[in-house]
């Protein structure tokens, strides 16, 4: 499973899609916790982070919502700039 990214204690990671489901999503950890995220909405679809981590985590995606989603569609994974 790659690692996108990492930045604040917080990893971003999207597993291979043989192994997914739709809709198109990435998994944040941060700590103990850890969301399924969606791409396109940011909508947590399982799991839970806390409310200052998922914000980050909403502000990166924002900033990388077409090269997320080129991802999943291509399972080309590369590594993504964090939030600074």
């Amino acid at each position: 499973m790659p690692i996108l990214c990492r930045f604040y204690g917080i990893v971003i990671r999207m597993y291979f899609q043989q192994a997914e489901h739709n809709p198109p999503h990435i998994h944040a950890i941060y700590g103990d916790d850890m969301a399924a995220m969606t791409i396109k909405t940011k909508e947590v679809i399982e799991g839970y982070l806390p409310s200052k981590a998922l914000s980050l985590v909403k502000e990166w995606m924002t900033l990388h919502e077409e090269e997320l989603q080129k991802m999943w569609e291509t399972q080309e994974f590369k590594h993504l700039p964090p939030l600074e």
